[in-house]
């Protein structure tokens, strides 16, 4: 029990979240960047390693669930690319007389695991950049492409939290398609709840623009509900970003990010570049651990 609340108290504490919001926006910009270009194995590996470690530290045991649920995701996008790219020398099997190759299947996996890899760190994005900081970043200087995008990138996470709530409105009338229910009744009631979820994001929308019209949202240069400042540690990991993201872009011009999977499997050998690119993707981690490590010092010396 106590281990528990030991690690609970240390998922809360984040150090990086704490940190000017162009830091977090400009590490999240080269982290998603860099990680829908880059097909070597070994950096989609690392991708994948430090994006899961930091959304568990963010979200604890929820992220355990959403990471499972990337697993089955991951397995068909894999299994899906030789059946629509037939390229390859080693021939597996043939199906619907179609070659099922080797190498389609190894770029199908390195296709999905850029997926994935994105996946989290956008859920990292979510849960640092939140919709005040971004608007404080970017408010005076494009505000309505800035309102559209917090709208947008908080889309998703209210779709999931509306549609439950329909969901389980729906079945306390004895509205909802129960598990006895056929194929034609579960999918009209989904798509019930779609036009639901429809009609309510549209109206939301139109009150949000509304009611941010109403304030005089745009119209001046507008003040934030938190003032951030950079400080000496923000323009410190400001330039170790800076240096980190220099040196990985340097190293994927001198070819060490070259992966070609069809028709034969060519891999550059892995070398600075990739710890360059290891410890970029580590600076959020390094500083939560950090952080809560100190913290449970100072207070075990209370």
């Amino acid at each position: 029990m106590g281990t528990l609340l030991f690690l609970e108290t240390f998922m809360k504490y984040d150090a990086f979240s704490k940190c000017h919001p162009l830091v977090n926006f400009l590490f999240f910009v080269g982290a998603i960047g860099m990680s829908v270009v880059i097909q070597h194995p070994a950096y989609l590996l690392a991708g994948a390693v430090t994006g899961g470690i930091y959304y568990l530290l963010l979200n604890g045991k929820k992220g355990w669930k959403i990471i499972a649920g990337l697993l089955p995701m991951f397995v068909i996008l894999t299994v899906i690319n030789p059946l629509f790219n037939t390229l390859g020398e080693t021939r597996l099997f043939d199906l619907f007389g179609r070659p099922y190759t080797l190498e389609a299947l190894l770029y199908g996996a390195a296709l999905a695991s850029m997926f994935v890899i994105m996946m989290l760190w956008f859920g990292c994005y979510n849960k640092v950049l939140t919709s005040d900081k971004f608007t404080s970043l970017f408010g005076n200087v494009i505000p309505s492409v800035s309102l559209l995008l917090v709208m947008v990138f908080r889309m998703v996470p209210n779709f999931i939290r509306k549609t439950r709530q329909i969901i389980g409105a729906r079945k306390s009338v004895g509205k909802g398609a129960g598990e006895a229910a056929t194929r034609r009744e579960k999918l009209s009631d989904g798509m019930t709840v779609v036009g639901a979820l429809t009609g309510w994001a549209l109206e939301g929308s139109i009150v949000t623009g509304d009611s941010m019209r109403a304030r005089g949202y745009g119209a001046a240069k507008r003040s934030s509900f938190m003032i951030y400042r950079m400080t000496l540690t923000d323009w410190t990991l400001l330039a170790v970003i800076a240096v980190l993201f220099a040196l990985t872009v340097t190293a994927a011009g001198f070819g060490q990010m070259t992966a070609v999977f069809v028709p034969d499997v060519e891999l550059a050998p892995a070398s600075w570049g990739l710890a360059a690119y290891t410890c970029y993707l580590l600076i959020p981690t390094v500083l939560h651990i950090k952080e809560n490590v100190q913290w449970h010092i100072s207070r075990s010396k209370i």
